[in-house]
């Protein structure tokens, strides 16, 4: 599954694409044709914008069950050393979900349509950059997650990574071979919130994005 939509952006079909070359072909050397052709042209783009006419808006898609409305988000375990890492990352897993504006989001495992269940089952730090003096200026956070998103209506799977790998670079600020999470996360707080954040937006993407 894809994660990390950029932006707002279309897919043109084959057939559609090749449509629109033949139009323009019939066009030239018919000058009394080609207002017709402009109106049917633009028709036919106005019928392509339409769902399941060759084009998508990235970023729209959801392939969620339509009675799914309220998410339960637990805490997330932790079985890393990274200090308050589960909490930070719930939080914006959470906002994430009620920033797309569809579902309600609570932190019960009961009484809601769908249950999200998550374990951070392994973090680790490599260097990615060296000075002079062989230490690390650039490191790279590798997190590894076990998540399932489940419909209690029917008690099956909706979604589910069971080794969901996630990589984030950061430069060190102070140049040193520091390979605990704990111990590199305590010393850069604002790394921590960079990395839950991005790690819950690209979850996040991969559950609701159909493509």
């Amino acid at each position: 599954m894809r994660g990390n939509v950029v932006g707002v952006g279309y897919r043109e079909s084959g057939s559609s694409r090749a449509a629109g070359f033949e139009l323009r072909a019939r066009s030239q050397g018919r000058p009394g044709a080609r207002g017709a052709l402009r109106a049917i042209a633009w028709l036919g783009v106005c019928a392509m914008l339409l769902p399941g006419c060759g084009y998508t808006l990235a970023g729209r898609g959801t392939f969620l069950p339509a009675y799914v409305k309220t998410i339960g988000v637990p805490n997330f375990a932790n079985r890393t050393p990274i200090f308050n890492f589960e909490t930070q990352l719930t939080q914006k897993v959470r906002a994430e979900f009620i920033g797309r504006g569809k579902y309600q989001v609570v932190p019960d495992q009961t009484g809601v349509d769908a249950l999200l269940v998550g374990e951070i089952v392994a973090a680790r730090i490599d260097p990615i950059t060296v000075n002079a003096q062989g230490l690390a200026t650039g490191k790279a956070v590798t997190v590894t997650a076990s998540v399932t998103l489940r419909s209690l209506r029917d008690d099956t799977v909706i979604w589910q990574n069971g080794a969901m790998t996630f990589r984030e670079e950061f430069a060190a600020q102070n140049a040193q071979n520091v390979t605990d999470p704990n111990a590199f996360f305590g010393q850069d707080a604002g790394a921590l919130d960079r990395l839950t954040t991005d790690f819950a937006r690209k979850l996040v993407s991969d559950i609701l994005e159909a493509f």
